[in-house]
């Protein structure tokens, strides 16, 4: 799919609401980093943790991208499938789902300082990335392309949660 400025969307409107969507998802993480920041100190550190855990400067600049990318991923199918109010209407719902579920799970693995809860929540958050890349397929394929790294990470972080619950 090809983007373009049309009458209805012209190239100011697109880029403030390319600007949203990024801020959005970014706003997103930095609310849920502060939640996870607040036990990482503390109850994090007391888990035992499976020997392939990354360090923690590995987490903040990968979500970082991985929040660009999903905004970007957001805006292309709003610009390509009509806003809200046309064919990406439920594919955007289904978006804002996953970013639902991507705040929930920090919330509850570390605010809730639940590894169980965790392990409910990314398995939804997982199951919904996935609808997302498939709501988003028919409608702009490098859409789809900009979430599967995402999902690749949240599966890496589904097994390394699956680990700690087991651990724990």
């Amino acid at each position: 799919m090809t983007l373009k400025s049309d009458a209805t969307n012209p190239p100011a409107k697109q880029w403030l609401v390319l600007a949203g969507f990024v801020a959005l998802c970014l706003a997103v993480g930095s609310v849920a980093g502060w939640a996870t920041n607040q036990s990482v100190a503390t109850w994090y550190m007391t888990l035992n943790r499976p020997s392939w855990t990354p360090p923690g400067w590995v987490f903040a600049p990968v979500w970082t991208v991985l929040y660009i990318m999903m905004g970007v991923a957001a805006w292309r199918i709003w610009r390509a499938g009509g806003g809200f109010i046309g064919d990406a209407r439920s594919a955007l719902i289904v978006f804002f789902v996953q970013l639902t579920f991507n705040f929930t799970w920090s919330l509850a693995f570390f605010a809730a300082r639940s590894t169980l809860l965790g392990l409910i929540a990314i398995t939804a958050l997982w199951l919904t990335i996935a609808l997302a890349i498939s709501g988003f397929r028919p409608i702009d394929h490098i859409a789809a392309w900009l979430m599967a790294p995402y999902l690749l990470w949240v599966s890496f972080a589904a097994a390394l949660n699956l680990a700690f619950w087991y651990l724990n």
